[in-house]
C-alpha cells in the first residue's frame, strides 16, 4: 500500500485531525495530485480558518496549476496579516524567480531567513546567487562573507529583522533593491531592468504558423516600417487582444513577437498593478505605461487582461471602475504619446471584458489563438522530446491521436509519461525510456482541457455575437449561424 493511500485511510478514521490533514496535503502536493491537495488544505481552513500553512498550501497549488497571479495575491495577503511567517517569504521568492524577477526574489528570500533559518534552502540560494562562502582574512584573521558577488565583513543572514511596516512603506528608502518595487502595498519604483529583451523569436515556437503570420501582418510589419506608416499618418503600436482556450501559447507567442522586433518586453500580472490603497493601482499602471513610452519600441503584455479590463456594468465598487478608466486613458495616450508602444492583452474570457476596450485605438486588432493543429502538435511534441530518454518517437502519430490538445495538455502527457517511466526505472535500477506506445496510453486517459472552453465560447459565438467578434471560434468549430 502506498504512503498516500495509507494517509487516506487514516483520514477516513480521523477526518478532523489537522496535523494528519497537513501531512496528507503535502504528500498530495509532492505527488502532484493538485485537486486532492487543495481539497485537503481547504478542509484544514474550515477547521482552522487562520492556519497560515493551509493558506500558503492553497497558494502553492495555484502556482503549480499555472495561476501565478492568484498565487502571488494570496501569499501577499497572508504576509500582510502575518509578517513573521518565514515560509511565505521563501514561497514568494521561488514564485518571483520563476517569473524572471531575481532581484525581488532575493529580497524576499533574505527576509524569510532573517525570520527563521529553518526555512533556508541551499539550492534556492544558489539559483539566486546568494550562496555564502567564508574566507579567512590573512591580515586580521576575521571571517568575511561572499554575498551576491561581493565580499562583506558581516554575515547577511544575521542582519536585523524586517520592520513591521514592511508592507506599508511609501518612501524611497528601498533604493538599494535596484529600483525594484515591493509590489506589496508600495506604489511605483519600476525601472528599465524590469523589462527584458527576449532572445526567442518565432523560429523558437513550434507550429502556430497561421497565428504567427497574422501577428506579422497586424503587428510586426507596422513596427518594422514605422517611417512608412508615418507618411500615411498612421501611428505605430496600439493594442492587440489574443483570446482563446488556456494553455495554447498566448504568452509564448507574445514574447516571441517582441523578440522578432528586438523590443523591450514587460510581462505583467495582477500583482504588479493592483494595490490595497486607493489610487495606487492607477499610479502603478501609469508608471508602467510611461516607462514603456520612455523606452520604445516596447511591448506591454497583460496576462489575464480581463481581470484588469472587466465590464464596468458588472462592478459595484468605484475603485475597480476607476482602474478601468485609467487603463482606457493610458491606451488612448490622452496625456502622452504611445507611438512605438504595443499593448498585448491575453485572455481566456473575452466576454467578461468591457466593450470599450474594443474601440478603435485600443484593443482593435483581435486575434484568435486556437489549439495547435496537427502539424503544430507534432512540432511541439518534438520540442518536448528533446533531452528526454525516448525510444522510437513517432511525433506524427502522437499528434494525430491528440486532437484539440493544447500545448499545456501535451506537456501533461510528457510529464505523466516521465513519471511512469521513472517509477519503472527505480524498480529496475536503470533508465527506462518513454515510448510512443506509453505516451499514447497516457494521452488516451487525458481529455483535452480546451473542451470546456469551447463549450462556453460556442454559446457566446452563437447568441452574443452581433458584432462578429467570435466568428473565428465558429469557423474553428465548423459551425454556421
Amino acid at each position: 500500500m502506498s504512503d498516500l493511500e495509507s494517509l487516506r485511510r487514516a483520514l477516513a478514521e480521523s477526518p478532523e485531525n489537522v496535523p494528519l490533514l497537513q501531512l496528507y496535503a503535502q504528500s498530495c502536493l509532492d505527488a502532484f495530485s493538485l485537486p486532492e491537495a487543495r481539497e485537503a488544505y481547504e478542509r484544514m481552513l474550515r477547521l482552522m480558518p487562520a492556519a497560515p500553512d493551509a493558506r500558503l498550501g492553497v497558494a502553492h497549488v495555484l502556482y503549480l496549476e499555472g495561476k501565478t497571479s492568484e498565487a502571488a495575491i494570496r501569499a501577499e495577503a497572508l504576509l500582510k496579516e502575518k509578517p513573521d511567517f518565514a515560509p511565505g517569504f521563501v514561497f514568494l521568492s521561488r514564485l518571483y524567480l520563476s517569473e524572471g524577477n531575481p532581484g525581488l526574489a532575493a529580497d524576499f528570500y533574505q527576509r524569510g531567513i532573517a525570520l527563521s533559518k529553518q526555512v533556508a534552502d541551499p539550492a534556492l540560494e544558489k539559483q539566486l546567487g546568494l550562496h555564502k562562502v567564508e574566507k579567512s582574512d590573512e591580515r586580521s584573521g576575521e571571517q568575511r562573507y561572499l554575498f551576491s558577488g561581493e565580499w562583506r565583513d558581516e554575515d547577511p543572514e544575521l542582519q536585523s529583522e524586517p520592520e513591521d511596516d514592511f508592507f506599508f512603506e511609501d518612501d524611497d528608502e528601498d533604493e538599494g533593491m535596484g529600483g525594484l518595487p515591493h509590489l506589496l502595498g508600495r506604489s511605483g519604483g519600476y525601472a528599465l531592468e524590469d523589462f527584458e529583451r527576449p532572445k526567442a523569436n518565432f523560429s523558437d515556437v513550434g507550429g502556430m504558423e497561421g497565428l504567427k503570420e497574422e501577428i506579422r501582418m497586424k503587428v510586426l510589419y507596422p513596427m518594422q516600417n514605422q517611417e512608412l506608416f508615418k507618411v500615411y499618418g498612421k501611428s505605430v503600436g496600439g493594442g492587440v487582444l489574443l483570446y482563446g482556450p488556456p494553455g495554447c501559447g498566448k504568452t509564448l507567442i507574445s514574447k516571441a513577437a517582441a523578440g522578432e522586433i528586438d523590443a523591450n518586453f514587460f510581462a505583467l500580472g495582477l500583482h504588479q498593478v493592483l494595490d490595497m490603497y486607493i489610487g495606487n493601482s492607477e499610479k502603478n499602471l501609469h508608471q508602467i505605461f510611461q516607462l514603456a513610452r520612455d523606452h520604445a519600441p516596447s511591448v506591454l503584455f497583460f496576462d489575464e487582461v480581463d481581470a484588469l479590463a472587466a465590464d464596468r456594468k458588472d462592478m459595484r465598487q468605484s475603485a475597480g471602475r476607476t482602474l478601468i478608466n485609467q487603463f482606457l486613458s493610458e491606451m488612448d495616450g490622452t496625456d502622452a504619446n504611445n507611438d512605438g508602444v504595443l499593448v498585448i492583452g491575453a485572455t481566456n474570457a473575452p466576454w467578461h471584458m468591457d466593450p470599450a476596450f474594443r474601440r478603435p485605438g485600443r484593443f482593435d486588432r483581435i486575434i484568435f489563438a486556437p489549439p495547435p493543429d496537427e502539424a503544430a502538435r507534432a512540432a511541439i511534441i518534438r520540442v518536448m522530446a528533446r533531452d528526454k530518454p525516448i525510444a522510437d518517437l513517432d511525433a506524427a502519430l502522437l499528434a494525430k491521436k491528440t486532437k484539440n490538445f493544447s500545448g499545456a495538455d501535451l506537456k501533461a502527457v510528457f510529464d505523466q509519461g516521465a513519471e511512469e517511466a521513472l517509477a519503472e526505472a527505480m524498480k529496475k535500477g536503470r533508465v527506462v525510456p518513454m515510448t510512443t506506445k506509453s505516451l499514447l496510453k497516457v494521452a488516451k486517459g487525458l481529455a483535452p482541457s480546451t473542451k470546456p472552453w469551447f463549450e462556453s465560447a460556442k454559446n457566446y459565438a452563437m447568441y452574443a455575437n452581433q458584432s462578429g467578434f467570435y466568428d473565428d471560434v465558429l469557423r474553428f468549430l465548423g459551425v454556421k449561424k
